[in-house]
C-alpha cells in the first residue's frame, strides 16, 4: 500500500508567539514526562529527542501508539475538556522539551488568530499521520512498519541522501511500536543495514533515502 506523507509544519513555530508561561526542561533517557491519569494542565513541545506514548488498560496489558520526535507536540488534550491525561509520555533518549500552560494557550488562542489557526492545521496533520500508522499497522508487513517508525523518529525527508537521527535506538520500544519482537527487529535492522538503507554503531543510526523508498512503495 502506497503513502504520501504531507509536509510536517513543525510546531516550533508555535514557540516564537509564546513569550512567558512556558519552561523548558531538559529529560534523561527513560524519564516520564507524565503519567497516565496525571492532570492534563500544559502542552508539551518536543526540542530534541524522542517521546512514546503509552496507555496501559485496567487489565494491565500496555501498548506504544506513538513515537514522536523533534518539532511534534504532545499533551494536546488539555485543551478540550479532558483533566486527566489519557497516556503516559516518557522519553527515549535525552531530550529537551518546552511545556506551556494551558492557561497560556487558551489566552494566545483567543488574541492571536494567526497562532489558533497554526495549531489547528498542526493537529490535523497530526491526525493525517495518526491514521496513517494505523493503516499501516493493519496492512503492512512488521518489516515495512519498522521502517517507516525509523523514519518518523526524525522527520525524514525526500530531500536529503542520508540523515543522522538519533543516537543509542532502543529495540525493545521499537518491538512493542510496531507490534513484534525484539529479536524480529534486531533481525529487520540487520538486513536494513545489509541492503545499505541504514548504518549504526555507538554513536547514532544514519538513515539512507533507500529506506524511504522502501517505505513509499510498500
Amino acid at each position: 500500500m502506497k503513502s504520501k506523507r504531507s509536509p510536517h509544519p513543525s510546531s516550533l513555530k508555535l514557540l516564537e508567539k509564546i513569550s512567558t508561561g512556558k519552561t523548558v526542561r531538559e529529560y534523561r533517557n527513560k524519564q516520564d514526562v507524565y503519567l497516565q491519569g496525571d492532570p492534563a494542565d500544559a502542552m508539551f513541545i518536543i526540542e530534541s529527542g524522542n517521546v512514546k506514548l503509552t496507555v496501559k488498560s485496567n487489565g494491565g496489558k500496555k501498548a506504544v501508539i506513538a513515537i514522536l520526535g523533534r518539532g511534534d507536540t504532545f499533551g494536546e488534550g488539555c485543551l478540550t475538556s479532558q483533566s486527566r491525561r489519557k497516556a503516559t509520555a516518557t522519553t527515549v533518549q535525552p531530550s529537551t522539551i518546552v511545556r506551556v500552560k494551558k492557561e497560556t494557550l487558551a489566552r494566545i488562542i483567543r488574541q492571536n488568530r494567526g497562532f489558533a489557526e497554526h495549531l489547528i492545521h498542526y493537529l490535523l496533520s497530526r491526525v493525517d499521520r495518526i491514521q496513517e500508522d494505523f493503516v499501516a499497522l493493519f496492512f503492512n508487513l512488521s518489516e515495512m512498519r519498522l521502517a517507516r517508525v525509523l523514519l518518523s523518529l526524525d522527520h525524514f525527508g525526500n530531500g536529503g541522501k542520508l540523515k543522522r537521527v538519533i543516537p543509542h535506538i532502543d529495540q525493545e520500544t521499537l518491538a512493542e511500536m510496531i507490534g513484534t519482537t525484539r529479536s524480529r527487529v534486531s533481525h529487520f535492522m540487520n538486513r536494513f543495514r545489509d541492503l545499505g538503507f541504514i548504518d549504526y554503531d555507538g554513536s547514532g543510526l544514519t538513515i539512507y533515502s533507500g529506506l524511504l523508498k522502501l517505505a513509499m512503495n510498500a
